[in-house]
């Protein structure tokens, strides 16, 4: 007879009193995918039934903003949405639980984006990135601690010292900021240790994480603009009796299209997989049945609900990309990092966030600087690679900290104050 303790003994460890929630009472992070409870109507008398599957944007009022593809920001009470699905009830639990045990472990925070990019306006968000240190107990047993640490609203973000450590090597811009723009704070010495050795993740490598990284993102936009300007006229022609193949379609969109091509044959390609990532996106949305294009003809035939116009979809994050390509370009060549954008920049990236400003003409503006870009990458001063060694000193230093505070039961969250790791269950009883 087989032991059937041997399976459920190889179960995942999971955190307990996470198997009775209530779905109406989980917390409802930035992001969350979520299914309406009641019919609603939108601006323009547009009617919303139960059952649509949005996702959260903003929490204001006791309720939700909720962006619906196809109708825009809609609001609803928090007892008018429940998760679209069981795992993200579990992870808003979890990441609500994270927040509130480990917020005061917290040793480094600092205002970031336009605020600190000097383009800022009334409506402009507060967003806040920082660094925390987990307590030793949560880094011992089987359990997974937290990496990151994440408000309700997506506003504020801290990463787990090890995380920033990984992420700052890598030249990833978001960590890089956080760590070097002015204002940055440390509220616990290790932050300030983290602080002071910055300079160590710095080198060569923001030429791509910063400036090709920005500029490769700019003609994805641009693509994705292309392939939106025909996206009505496209789901017209799935319409047509006979409908017409891939081919076809491909054809006649490179008819139409602006954008030059070696050879027609190259044009006609570039329009099938334009029409690829048409029905992939609208697949990724929801909207198809499958990923393919059979599933794009039988949305077009069903009168299914046309995407945003070309208008809508322009990225209102063009700016900040361009503003990479600058920040990069600077960084390189001075060795150090400006992140407020001034004069004759700063009234174009204002303009650009605006909406004033074509898609396209952003993309020229980025291909103007691109060779002050690599002349900057050429002769720049910075190290090829970042300093591993001095940044395994600090991660080291950090954990020797962590350990100390925590077997003295120093006072603080750290040490005798620490929060009690989240209790597993799992295996046998």
């Amino acid at each position: 007879m087989s032991d059937t303790r041997e399976t459920s003994s190889s179960a995942p460890a999971r955190v307990r009193g996470l198997e009775q929630i209530d779905r109406l009472s989980v917390p409802l992070p930035h992001g969350t995918e979520v299914t309406t409870r009641v019919e609603r109507v939108a601006s323009g008398g547009r009617r919303i039934p139960q059952g649509v599957v949005g996702r959260v944007v903003r929490a204001h009022d006791g309720g939700f903003d909720v962006q619906i593809v196809g109708v825009g920001e809609v609001w609803f009470a928090r007892d008018e949405l429940v998760p679209r699905r069981a795992g993200q009830v579990q992870f808003a639990q979890r990441r609500e639980a994270a927040w509130g045990a480990l917020r005061p472990c917290v040793v480094l925070e600092t205002r970031v984006g336009s605020h600190a990019w000097g383009l800022a306006d009334e409506r402009s968000d507060v967003d806040v990135r920082g660094v925390f240190a987990l307590p030793l107990p949560w880094t011992l047993g089987l359990g997974q601690p937290p990496q990151d640490l994440v408000s309700a609203d997506g506003s504020t973000t801290y990463w787990e010292v090890r995380k920033t450590v990984e992420q700052a090597l890598r030249a990833d811009p978001n960590t890089l900021e956080t760590l070097f723009v002015p204002g940055a704070t440390a509220v616990d010495e290790l932050g300030t240790w983290v602080l002071e050795a910055r300079e160590a993740f710095v080198s060569k490598a923001i030429f791509g994480s910063f400036g090709r990284y920005a500029m490769s993102q700019l003609d994805k936009l641009t693509r994705s603009q292309r392939l939106a300007e025909h996206r009505d006229l496209l789901l017209a022609w799935l319409c047509e009796e006979p409908t017409p193949d891939l081919d076809e379609v491909a054809r006649r969109l490179a008819a139409v299209s602006p954008r030059a091509a070696p050879t027609a044959e190259d044009a006609v390609l570039a329009a099938k997989t334009y029409v690829k990532q048409l029905y992939r996106s609208l697949w990724d949305q929801g909207l198809l049945a499958s990923n393919d294009f059979a599933a794009l003809t039988a949305y077009a035939r069903g009168g299914g609900q046309r995407p945003p116009s070309a208008r809508e979809l322009r990225p209102k994050n063009a700016y900040n990309l361009l503003r990479l390509v600058a920040l990069a370009t600077g960084w390189l060549r001075d060795g150090v990092p400006g992140f407020e954008a001034t004069g004759a920049l700063k009234a174009r990236l204002l303009d650009i966030k605006g909406g004033q400003v074509p898609l396209e003409d952003v993309l020229r503006d980025a291909e103007a600087m691109a060779p002050a870009l690599e002349a900057a990458h050429r002769e720049s001063r910075l190290p090829e690679h970042p300093d591993y060694a001095r940044a395994d000193r600090l991660l080291r230093r950090v954990g020797d900290e962590v350990a100390r505070r925590w077997v003295l039961k120093t006072p603080g969250p750290l040490g005798r104050d620490a929060p009690e790791a989240p209790a597993l269950e799992g295996g046998t009883e």
